[in-house]
């Protein structure tokens, strides 16, 4: 990382600085973003790099395109334009927000690290979310034993702590259609989302939009994600027998009715890491047959098994529009 530099606050928008926690922060930026990709799976594999494939990719024909090369990458999110990945980076003590661009030339940067002064106390990051517009990522911030969100552009400046209204564990978040706020997972109890609010990035206090996730979904295991056009939620649902299912419903102020999109007979299935592509189709990753490969669903079904999409695959997320 680059020398450091103190940022006081978003000086573009009044009175966030007054919501909002302020860091200490890296002065080096993203990159520049390029490149034909535009559109398609982004994920990692065993090697814990990163891999994306457009919607034209042919299993048979080519090999992904590899993002990074020196492993330790986890849950990868794609930009609106198709043009950056941001994803979480591990390797020993460190943990740091890094960006890369699409063309798979491009050498990966930081733009936020637990280390960043302001951040006492951070023992690690998750599921990073592009904003519609492809310039800030908020990004779950685990400091101590509680969970939040945070915020950062993606050229490593402006970040600041979101108000999450004091809950204590706080999960993913993912952009509504208007840049302005997010939907995030909250609950009592650590990594048991069962609660869904939606947080200004204003420093605003966060409105409940459910206390419950419908009649079969107990806690969400990873990410609820919005629909591109904001009226509709996908989550990862975890259920009594104890395998976990893809759910979709409406949302607006409040959640609508949730349906299971995903079932399966005589199979204990983890399907997790919902995406959404477009409006009406949902990418998830699912361990159905024994391993773990992308699949596809409409998100108007009930109970079907999906189709498969990208084989030896995991955390993926499905980006560009």
């Amino acid at each position: 990382m680059k020398a450091l530099l103190r940022i006081v606050g978003l000086a573009a928008v009044a009175g966030l600085a007054a919501a909002c926690e302020p860091f200490d922060l890296d002065d080096g930026g993203g990159g520049t973003a390029g490149g034909s990709f535009t559109r398609g799976f982004v994920y990692v594999k065993s090697d814990r790099n990163v891999y994306a494939v457009d919607d034209t990719w042919d299993v048979s024909v080519t090999l992904p395109l590899q993002l990074t090369t020196q492993g330790g990458a986890y849950e990868p999110t794609l930009s609106r334009s198709g043009r950056l990945v941001a994803f979480v980076y591990k390797a020993g003590a460190t943990v740091e927000l890094r960006t890369v661009p699409t063309t798979g030339q491009g050498t990966p940067s930081t733009v936020f690290s637990i280390t960043t002064p302001g951040c006492t106390g951070c023992s690690n990051l998750r599921l990073p979310a592009f904003s519609p517009d492809s310039n800030t990522l908020v990004f779950t911030v685990y400091k101590g034993n509680s969970s939040t969100l945070a915020r950062v552009n993606v050229d490593g400046s402006g970040a600041q702590f979101l108000n999450t209204g004091g809950y204590s564990y706080v999960g993913a978040a993912s952009f509504f259609a208007n840049g302005q706020s997010v939907l995030a997972t909250t609950g009592t109890i650590r990594d048991q989302f069962n609660t869904l609010i939606q947080v200004p990035l204003s420093g605003a206090a966060p409105n409940v939009l459910s206390y419950s996730l419908g009649n079969e979904a107990l806690y969400v295991t990873n990410r609820a994600v919005v629909s591109p056009d904001g009226t509709k939620v996908a989550f990862d649902g975890r259920i009594s027998s104890g395998g976990s299912r893809i759910f979709v419903a409406p949302i607006g102020q409040t959640l609508g009715p949730v349906t299971m999109v995903t079932d399966y007979v005589g199979e204990s299935v983890e399907d997790r890491f919902p995406s959404w592509r477009g409006n009406t189709e949902v990418g998830f990753l699912s361990n159905s047959g024994g391993a773990d490969q992308i699949y596809r669903i409409s998100a108007a079904a009930q109970g079907s098994t999906g189709t498969l999409v990208v084989p030896s695959a995991m955390e993926p997320f499905y980006g560009g529009f």
